[in-house]
């Protein structure tokens, strides 16, 4: 049942001004409104001159920063950011986590958990000198729930930066995310917490085929206190049902075709964004070993580590096409260090609906036909292998499965 918007305001203004404050963070507009700055982010830093609450706003170009003795100046400023009208707070204490949204209607939906227990006491405030390695901190009280060492900690966080980077600025949501292939779903609790410490009102998915991975973490969100937000189902990724179609779609090392898979049903979905990671490579490998190598490419594939390497380099390039045929802007990157895993590139896709061209139909049907490959996400999409770009050019148009 919906609070009332000025009490839940007031517990807002509480939890700001506490010494047990952590962050906060405001942001989106609240129907037919809009709010003076587009973002704002609270937090308490240590200075020289005492401890100070830091106010950081943007307003589409340099951020404002101001650091505020505690006391009236500091309450002066939150009832001035209480009083603009946006459509979510965000709010972490020493003891709790509270999310609001206003619903158009203008009442206050509210969401209170507990903090998660930490395993030995944290120093407070943080220094605002220090540099800040990570976008979700390995010693956040989550890693005390879900664990997960610290090699795993390292690609989870820079899979974060990557998503951060592929979000527009202003997203507050609702945002649907489905996590394909989750495991041990450390990936989609840490993407979890991270987008609700950015104001967005997420509700999340992890898809696993294992049921004992469902039961487990369906468990740790549980003790999370995020069993209403972050839900899990066994299942495959091909079939399994995830409610209404996700708006982002991330698969972290989703093993050889499973990662293709992923990026099908994110097509099927017409979902925003997409981010895989892909892991091992077998399919076109093995196609590549069965078929004689097209001239004058031989030495390319006469070495086995050669024909791996290559064959990893050419699965991604024509995943990256097909998307791009799919109406994505699709762009191969790194996204961790190789010293931390072997497979570092990453598949990030955001949707823009733009219809393929002649020129891009021709770029992919010479790739795949030149080396005599069938990929596996092009079956799965449903492009025969002998298409013409003018006969999938007008098969392109599809008409998405709103439950999927």
């Amino acid at each position: 049942m919906p609070d009332s918007l000025p009490a839940a305001l007031a517990e807002v203004r509480t939890l700001l001004l506490d010494a047990g404050l952590n962050r906060a963070v405001a942001a989106g507009r609240r129907r037919g409104l809009r709010p003076s700055v587009p973002r704002a982010e609270l937090r308490p830093v240590a200075l020289k001159s005492g401890p100070r609450l830091q106010v950081i706003t943007a307003n589409g170009s340099a951020p404002l920063t101001r650091n505020l003795a505690r006391g009236a100046e500091a309450e002066a400023a939150v009832d001035a950011l209480l009083a603009e009208p946006f459509g979510n707070w965000h709010v972490e204490t020493a003891t709790t986590t509270l999310q609001l949204r206003v619903t158009k209607s203008g009442a206050a939906q509210v969401h209170r958990t507990a903090a998660p227990p930490v395993a030995e006491p944290v120093a407070e405030p943080v220094s605002h000198d220090r540099t800040k390695a990570h976008l979700l901190d390995p010693g956040d009280p989550i890693f005390t729930v879900i664990g997960g060492s610290a090699a795993k900690r390292r690609q989870v966080d820079a899979f974060l930066r990557a998503l951060a980077a592929t979000l527009p600025d202003g997203l507050h949501g609702p945002l649907r995310v489905a996590d394909l292939g989750c495991g041990n779903a450390y990936l989609t609790f840490a993407a979890y917490r991270w987008l609700t410490q950015q104001g967005i009102d997420v509700h999340l998915v992890g898809v696993d085929i294992r049921e004992d991975q469902r039961q487990r973490n369906t468990e740790l969100a549980r003790r999370l206190g995020w069993a209403d937000r972050v839900r899990f189902v066994a299942g495959t990724i091909t079939d399994a049902v995830v409610g209404p179609n996700p708006d982002l779609v991330l698969a972290l090392h989703a093993c050889d075709t499973a990662t293709d898979e992923a990026l099908a049903r994110a097509v099927r979905w017409g979902s925003r964004w997409v981010l895989a990671a892909p892991c091992c490579h077998h399919d076109l490998a093995a196609q590549l070993r069965s078929e004689p190598t097209p001239p004058p490419h031989e030495l390319l594939t006469r070495q086995g580590i050669l024909r791996e390497r290559f064959a990893d380099v050419l699965t991604d390039a024509v995943r990256a096409g097909l998307l791009r045929l799919h109406g994505y802007r699709a762009e191969v990157v790194e996204f961790v260090d190789s010293r931390h895993t072997p497979r570092n590139l990453l598949i990030r896709a955001r949707h823009t609906g733009a219809p393929p061209t002649g020129e891009h139909w021709s770029q992919y049907r010479a790739l795949v036909d030149g080396w005599r490959v069938t990929p596996r996400l092009a079956a799965l999409l449903g492009e025969p292998a002998g298409a013409t770009a003018t006969s999938a050019t007008s098969r392109h148009t599809r008409t998405t499965n709103p439950t999927g």
